[in-house]
């Protein structure tokens, strides 16, 4: 608020400047609002020069003062070798413009190679807030988990967005297949989704090099010129860069690195979802979507299962666990209960016929029989 207080007194004391002075000479009026555009226009480059990092700004400053005092110098040469006139006069300012441009210009790009920490005093604690710069290449926005990994908080530093990656990332999003289009529009997506997480700090950058065709090689380039890291998930980009001495943060090998550890020999319980390619085995996945292969399990296909692990394989394109369903395992499951007509089978209970006086028949009477006695209603009777 003090600020903007401070901005509009700026722009009045220059209008007002210009409305008494009358230094265009263009009447009072139109003098006023020449001032109080030029001072809306120092305000704007103000505003700019605060998202710039300081060693840009000295940079900046020391290509300004060299550029200057080169065009001094051209136009003592000016001077002597062209007749006193218009075209002299023309020649000089322009030398001076365009000796300040590109000093200016080259300097602030140059800038961040500066190393303040060398130079003590007020930049002695330069090395300890170095800036670290994460540049984002195509494959990654699109792929979306980049976005993930920087809610958690484990990316520090600038994440970088250079101004080539977006404009491959539209040209995806405008392009006629409509699975390209979709792919670029959820890139799209992604990024607005970094740039509201408030806990990181994100930049777009203007730096180009017409010179270099490839996208590839130009994130190279831009890492070499911030010393930057590149984040990607591209395997080729990944295999050139480490080439070129450039650090890369692939997401792909993140992923792989935070699979759970299975040793051969461990139990583990899992779903078998479908039948695998060789006979009887059945196919499980775990939550990271790494595979399982699991043998004797075909027909076991939509139960959950404990298996024993065989094996473990890592490639490049993940991590495959291999393991062994035995059947023995069920036996600890519980067993169904025998049907009522299987106990009556097994243990047959004596019955009744009513033309013997109620008595018994089967195992039982056999028995009675055996032993001399015959049972009725009545009570026992012996036989001789």
């Amino acid at each position: 608020m003090d600020l903007g207080i401070i901005r509009t007194i700026f722009v009045l004391i220059v209008g007002l400047a210009c409305y008494f002075l009358e230094p265009f000479g263009f009447g009072h009026g139109v003098d006023a609002g020449i001032g109080v555009l030029l001072g809306a226009a120092v305000i704007l480059f103000e505003t700019r020069l605060r998202h710039v990092s300081l060693k840009r700004l000295i940079g900046a400053a020391i290509g300004s003062v060299l550029g200057i005092l080169g065009a001094y110098l051209f136009s003592q040469v000016i001077r002597t070798s062209v007749h006193e006139s218009n075209l002299q006069s023309f020649l000089q300012l322009f030398v001076m413009l365009l000796m300040a441009y590109v000093g200016l210009a080259v300097g602030a790009a140059k800038g961040d190679l500066l190393n303040l920490s060398a130079l003590g005093g007020i930049f002695g604690g330069e090395k300890q807030t170095k800036k670290s710069y994460k540049i984002l290449d195509t494959s990654v926005i699109i792929d979306g988990r980049i976005a993930d990994v920087a809610e958690t908080g484990f990316l520090d530093g600038i994440l970088t967005i250079p101004s080539f990656v977006l404009r491959e990332l539209q040209l995806v999003a405008d392009s006629a297949d409509s699975l390209k289009r979709n792919r670029g529009r959820r890139g799209l997506d992604i990024l607005q989704r970094i740039q509201k997480i408030t806990a990181l700090q994100v930049q777009i950058v203007e730096d180009d090099f017409p010179a270099v065709r490839e996208v590839d090689m130009k994130l190279i380039e831009l890492a070499k010129l911030y010393e930057g890291k590149i984040v990607t998930n591209d395997f080729n980009l990944n295999k050139v860069a480490q080439l070129h001495g450039v650090d890369v943060l692939n997401i792909n090998e993140l992923a792989n690195s935070l699979k759970p550890i299975v040793l051969p020999g461990e139990t583990m319980k899992v779903f078998i979802l479908k039948d695998g390619k060789e006979y009887n085995q059945g196919v499980a996945y775990l939550d990271d979507g790494t595979m399982v292969v699991v043998d004797n399990a075909r027909k076991m296909i939509g139960k959950t299962v404990d298996i024993s692990v065989t094996s473990v394989l890592q490639t490049t394109a993940g991590k495959m666990i291999f393991g062994k369903f035995d059947e023995r395992g069920m036996s600890g499951m519980a067993r169904p209960e025998p049907r009522p007509t299987d106990q009556r089978k097994s243990n047959p209970q004596p019955t009744m016929l009513p033309d013997q006086g109620g008595a018994p028949t089967g195992h039982g009477s056999s028995n009675s029989s055996a032993s001399g006695a015959t049972t009725t209603n009545g009570g026992t009777t012996n036989e001789g």
